[in-house]
């Protein structure tokens, strides 16, 4: 599929440096690295944040009240 892209002027620069620079090929090769690079960075974001879960989940149920689990976390914050 094709798409067009309108780009100001020092960014076309930029892009056109790094083509120049030889590291890619064209625009299009750079372009699908940056689209490669967000997609890669998200899916890491994702899988931080199941992982985070995943522990929370495991961590069970607090005992504590939400007025204690706030105070406790402010205290860890202020350390």
């Amino acid at each position: 599929m094709r798409h067009t892209i309108s780009l100001p002027d020092p960014m076309s620069h930029y892009v056109d440096g790094q083509v120049a620079s030889g590291l890619y090929g064209n625009i299009s090769e750079y372009i699908r690295d940056l689209i490669r690079k967000d997609q890669e960075q998200k899916q890491m974001a994702i899988n931080e944040l199941r992982a985070v879960l995943d522990h929370a989940e495991a961590s069970g149920v607090s005992r504590l009240s939400m007025a204690e689990i706030r105070t406790k976390a402010r205290l860890k914050v202020a350390q």
